[in-house]
């Protein structure tokens, strides 16, 4: 990936834990790295293939002195989102922001301090479902609130499908979709908005299984293996649904599952033929 970058810009800014830095104010040398194809730039010699550093330079600078945060990681973080989000459409695919404050006040001889954050767009997969009420609404209701987060852009959803209900427990059928996303939220971020709007649709956890106004999962986050106690990615028996495969296959058939290490069009064959014997 190339990358354009600008190199300790001086920003003076009220940045800091104590008031005094809050009210007086000091120097801040920022490091800004865009990652971005400029192939076409290079090419046309047209700035208007790539990004105008001195636009992202005087952006950052009123950004900077708009805000006021105690921690550097809190200016490098927001300074990493603003640039992700205001420059979306101009192809820039990941953002590395360091922030040095030469004069910290820890009474002892240094240069600078510094922090350094890295963040990226991620595209990542979802699974809905319904089957409770207007399963439907459910349903686009859930695609709205994706839309409407700040860290998160829509970019393809599925048909939606209706699906026989999935283990033992008796009840009605399902209707399922799936959505392509890009996020700046991690995984975490990411499952923590899941439940947010399974909530908002005021989904009730009582049966394992069991019948649900809207249901979330993230079955892929880019290729990232997740592995913790509340959150496995990619999703652990998504290979054995009908109902996850189905909507995937109109959105990324020949995405290659990380783990499995096979396609998606080649897992819904697969289970195709367990379940009918045949494609």
């Amino acid at each position: 990936m190339d990358k354009i970058e600008i190199k300790d810009l001086e920003i003076f800014a009220n940045h800091g834990v104590f008031e005094e830095e809050k009210k007086l104010g000091q120097k801040f040398l920022v490091s800004i790295t865009l990652f971005l194809d400029v192939r076409k730039a290079g090419r046309n010699d047209d700035l208007k293939e790539s990004i105008h550093y001195g636009e992202v330079s005087n952006m950052v600078n009123e950004w900077m002195c708009k805000h006021t945060f105690q921690l550097l990681e809190s200016v490098a973080q927001g300074l990493c989102e603003e640039l992700l989000l205001v420059y979306e459409s101009s192809g820039i695919k990941e953002v590395e922001v360091t922030v040095k404050k030469p004069w910290a006040p820890v009474k002892l001889p240094l240069d600078t301090v510094a922090v350094t954050v890295r963040r990226k767009w991620t595209e990542a997969y979802l699974s809905i479902g319904s089957n409770i009420g207007e399963k439907e609404n459910y349903l686009n209701e859930a695609v709205k609130g994706l839309e409407e987060d700040v860290y998160t852009k829509v970019l393809k959803i599925s048909s939606f499908i209706t699906t026989k209900p999935y283990g033992e427990v008796e009840q009605e059928d399902f209707l399922n979709g799936a959505v392509q996303i890009k996020t700046l939220r991690n995984p975490e971020e990411l499952l923590e908005l899941s439940h947010e709007l399974e909530q908002k649709a005021k989904r009730e956890r009582k049966v394992h299984w069991g019948p649900r106004t809207l249901d979330v999962d993230i079955i892929f986050y880019g290729k990232e293996i997740v592995e913790e106690e509340d959150l496995m990615i990619p999703h652990i028996d998504m290979q054995n649904r009908e109902f996850v495969l189905k909507p995937l296959m109109e959105l990324c058939p020949y995405f290659v599952h990380p783990l499995l290490e096979k396609r998606i069009c080649t897992l819904y064959g697969e289970l195709k033929i367990r379940l009918n014997g045949s494609l």
